[in-house]
């Protein structure tokens, strides 16, 4: 069973950056798309951004986050999330997640704390 290994979390302070990082241990094939998900406690999880896996990639960005995020991917298929000008309400779990022709793959989720 393939997983996704996330890394990059942590403490920042608001209006710093982070990268996160989203590899999977084994090929995964035929895959729609790549997204990342954040959730704060007793709250749904919201969509933050999402990259197609198509040429060029196309990419959507949730408006709390537009602007601000940027996801990529890789040849690998590693998908990345390079976070900007980052606010105290950005502390919460991020979740990565893609989704091929067969299923849905969920990283463990990394936490990220903005604070000064």
């Amino acid at each position: 069973q393939v997983q996704l290994v996330e890394s990059g979390g942590g403490l920042v302070q608001p209006g710093g950056s982070l990268r996160l990082s989203c590899a999977p241990s084994g090929s995964i094939f035929s895959i729609y798309h790549m997204d990342w998900y954040r959730q704060a406690p007793g709250k749904q999880r919201e969509l933050v951004a999402t990259i197609t896996n198509t040429s060029g990639g196309s990419t959507f960005y949730a408006d709390s986050v537009k602007g601000r995020f940027t996801i990529s991917r890789d040849a690998k298929n590693t998908v990345y999330l390079q976070m900007n000008s980052l606010k105290p309400e950005d502390t919460v779990v991020y979740y990565c997640n893609i989704v091929s022709i067969r299923g849905n793959y969920w990283g463990q989720g990394t936490q990220v704390t903005v604070s000064s």
